[in-house]
């Protein structure tokens, strides 16, 4: 897929997320370009007329969500979103996911397992038969050692997310670094996401796999079940 099939890709599925948003629904906005290509759809809805608030997941989000005019609010007023809207690195045929790369994937699982429903979009790059990528992982700087040293123990290969256009590594908006952590085909998402967590000084991980009852795929235009995936 060249380039520009990639973005309409994106553009298509972030406007198809933004058509099942009803009136006077609580949305949570992940980070991302497709995410935002649905809030730039969302923008144009409530031009018309639409009234909805948003829980953006991130600075970013919600600095771009206040550029299109979608009103604010927090998990503190609605602990429990109508539907939350993000991307994924990685889906699988059962719809489990590894998130990250925009390093709000703590606030996103917050999010998610808040919402009603998680709507994941994406385009066809993004679907495989095995999750296999990096897990974005964020730490407590205070733990960052003995975090890389068992995850090495485990059989990964840690390495700590270096800044661009600056000098040392990512922080996230909650202040800890992420860890991006390949662990070769992952046979088992939901064990390795539980084993990570009860790691001390490892906040949360970019597997999602406890959502999937709940999660709706978008791929371009099209809605997917998860049998619709991969065969």
């Amino acid at each position: 897929m060249d380039e520009q099939a990639h973005t309409a890709s994106k553009r298509e599925a972030g406007y198809r997320a933004a058509e099942l948003v009803q009136p006077g629904m609580v949305i949570g906005l992940g980070t991302g370009s497709t995410v935002f290509f649905a809030m730039e759809r969302l923008k144009e809805r409530i031009a018309a007329g639409l009234n909805i608030q948003g829980i953006p997941t991130s600075l970013q989000a919600a600095t771009r969500a206040r550029e299109y005019g979608i009103p604010l609010t927090s998990l503190d007023e609605y602990p429990e979103p109508d539907l939350a809207i993000d991307g994924a690195d990685q889906v699988d045929p059962k719809f489990r996911l590894i998130k990250g790369r925009g390093a709000a994937h703590t606030r996103e699982k917050c999010v998610a397992a808040s919402a009603k429903q998680f709507i994941v979009v994406i385009d066809e790059s993004k679907l495989t038969t095995h999750l296999n990528a990096p897990v974005p992982i964020e730490v407590i700087p205070f733990a960052a050692t003995p975090v890389v040293a068992r995850l090495k123990f485990m059989g990964g290969l840690p390495v700590i997310r270096q800044g661009v256009k600056k000098d040392g590594p990512v922080i996230t908006d909650n202040g800890n670094i992420i860890i991006d952590c390949s662990f070769g085909r992952i046979d088992s998402p939901e064990k390795l996401e539980h084993d990570l967590c009860s790691i001390p000084g490892i906040v949360e991980n970019g597997l999602f796999t406890r959502f999937t009852k709940k999660t709706l795929v978008i791929v371009g235009s099209r809605l997917l079940t998860s049998a619709d995936v991969i065969p």
